[in-house]
C-alpha cells in the first residue's frame, strides 16, 4: 500500500497518536501529538509508522531496547511530565463522558522497576525456549533479556524461570508464568502448559520440583496445583503478615499501595465500623482493623481463610479491632442498601468491570463516607454516576499509577453524602 504522510494530533487512550484524516481517525502507534510521520496503512483505521519528518520535543529515549517490539509498553518515548498530564487525562476523559465534574488531584506516579508481580508468555521452540511478552497486536512472542517495570528479583530471575519451565512446554502451546515477589522469595504460578500427568513426560512434576529448589522459589504452582513451595509467600497489609493463596491479587506496586491506603484511610477518618468490598486477602482492611471494627466481604474463600490466619497468628504487641469476614458474590449478591446502614464507612475496591449492582444498593444507602478504588476509569465513572444520582457528591479524584508505561491507570475516589 502505499504511503502516507500525516500530522498527530492528539494522543489516544491506549497511547497511540491520532491523525485526523478525510477517512476519519488514523491511530499511529507510537507517534507523538506534534509530529509529522510517514505511515504505511493498515487495516481499518491503523497505520504502521515508517519513519518521522518532524519528532515532538517531548519525544525522549525509551528506557529499555525492547520497546518497540514487545508489546509490555505503550509510551516510553513521551517524557515524564507530558505522560502524566496524558494519564491524569485519562480519569479526566472517563468521567467528562459521564457528565462528572470533580477535583482531580495530581497523578501519584510510578517509578522504574518497582512491578512486584508481571505475567510472561513462554513457548519452546526446537533450539529454545523464549520467554518474555507478546508483541503489541500479536500472539509472537518477543523474548526479553531486561524488564525496567519490575522489581529487580524478578529481573534477575529471567534466565532461570525458561530453564524451569522448559520441560514443562510444547512447541504448539504458549504458557503463562506469573510471577510475585514476595518477601519470602518469588511466587510463580504456571497456566496453559503440559498437564502435570502428561503420559509422554512421567518425570516432569520432579523436574519441576527440582528447577524451583534450585531457583530457590517460595512456591511454584502448575496448571493450579502446588507442586513446590519452599515457604509460604508471605506479604505484609497493614502489620499483617499474610500468606498470599495461589494467583491471589496484590497491588502491582507497594508505593502505589501504600498510596492507595493511605487515601483510604484518610476517607473513612474516625469511623467506628467500616465494611470493606471486595476485601481480597484484606489490603485495606488489615490496616482499618487497627482503629475501628472491620468487616471484610469477599468471593475468594482461600484469601478470606488466610486473612482470617493472620488475625488469629497476629503478634502480642498488636491489638486490632474486630475483624470478620464474609465469603460473597457481590456481583450477584450485593450487599443491600439495609444492610450497609449499620456501617460508617465503606470501602469498595471492585475488579475491573466495576461494581455496578453493589454500587446501585450504595446509591439507596445512608453510609457518610465511600472510599471507592478502581482499576479501571470508564467503569468507575459508569458507578460513580449511579452514587451521585443517588444523591452522593464526589470529593475528590486522586489517579495513581502502579503500570508505568502503560495505557491503564487505577484511581480513588471519596464520596460524601453531607
Amino acid at each position: 500500500m502505499n504511503e502516507l504522510t500525516v500530522d498527530i494530533d492528539i494522543l489516544g487512550a491506549q497511547g497511540d497518536g491520532i491523525a485526523q484524516t478525510d477517512k476519519g481517525p488514523l491511530y499511529v502507534a507510537y507517534a507523538l501529538p506534534g509530529e509529522t510521520v510517514d505511515v504505511e496503512p493498515l487495516e481499518a483505521d491503523r497505520a504502521a509508522m515508517k519513519r518521522i519528518v518532524t519528532p515532538s520535543p517531548h519525544r525522549v529515549k525509551p528506557a529499555c531496547r525492547h520497546f518497540g517490539q514487545c508489546g509490555g509498553c505503550s509510551i516510553q518515548h513521551l517524557d515524564a511530565e507530558s505522560y502524566r498530564g496524558w494519564k491524569r487525562s485519562l480519569v479526566e476523559t472517563a468521567l467528562a463522558h459521564r457528565g462528572i465534574e470533580t477535583d482531580i488531584e495530581p497523578l501519584v506516579g510510578a517509578q522504574p522497576r518497582s512491578r512486584r508481580r508481571a505475567t510472561f508468555a513462554a513457548t519452546r521452540t526446537k533450539k529454545a525456549v523464549t520467554l518474555g511478552y507478546y508483541a503489541r497486536g500479536t500472539h509472537n512472542i518477543v523474548g526479553v533479556e531486561e524488564c525496567p517495570l519490575v522489581v529487580p528479583e524478578i529481573e534477575d530471575a529471567l534466565g532461570g524461570l525458561s530453564a524451569l519451565v522448559a520441560p514443562g512446554l510444547s512447541r504448539k502451546g504458549r504458557a503463562a508464568i506469573a510471577v510475585t515477589a514476595t518477601r519470602s522469595g518469588l511466587d510463580v504460578s504456571v497456566t496453559g502448559a503440559k498437564a502435570l500427568d502428561d503420559a509422554e513426560d512421567s518425570g516432569l512434576r520432579a523436574k519441576l520440583a527440582q528447577g524451583a529448589d534450585v531457583m530457590d522459589l517460595a512456591r511454584l504452582s502448575w496448571e493450579g496445583e502446588i507442586v513446590a513451595e519452599r515457604r509460604p509467600p508471605m506479604i505484609r497489609l497493614g502489620r499483617l503478615d499474610i500468606s498470599l493463596p495461589p494467583g491471589g491479587f496484590l497491588q502491582a506496586t507497594e508505593d502505589g499501595e501504600a498510596a492507595l491506603s493511605s487515601r483510604v484511610a484518610e476517607t473513612v477518618g474516625e469511623a467506628r465500623h467500616v465494611v470493606d468490598l471486595f476485601a481480597g486477602a484484606g489490603t485495606f482492611a488489615a490496616s482499618l482493623a487497627e482503629k475501628a471494627a472491620v468487616h471484610a466481604v469477599e468471593s475468594d474463600a482461600d484469601a478470606l481463610k488466610r486473612l482470617e490466619r493472620a488475625v488469629r497468628d497476629q503478634g502480642p504487641g498488636l491489638k486490632l479491632k474486630p475483624l470478620t469476614t464474609e465469603r460473597r458474590d457481590l456481583f450477584r449478591r450485593p450487599l443491600l442498601a439495609s444492610e450497609l446502614d449499620k456501617y460508617d464507612a465503606v470501602v469498595l475496591d471492585p475488579p475491573r468491570a466495576g461494581a455496578q449492582a453493589q454500587a446501585a444498593e450504595l446509591a439507596k444507602s445512608r453510609v457518610p463516607r465511600i472510599a471507592f478504588v478502581s482499576c479501571s476509569p470508564a467503569s468507575f465513572a459508569r458507578d460513580a454516576r449511579m452514587l451521585l444520582d443517588g444523591g452522593y457528591r464526589l470529593v475528590s479524584v486522586t489517579p495513581v499509577d502502579q503500570f508505568l508505561w502503560s495505557a491503564h491507570v487505577e484511581l480513588i475516589g471519596v464520596f460524601s453524602r453531607d
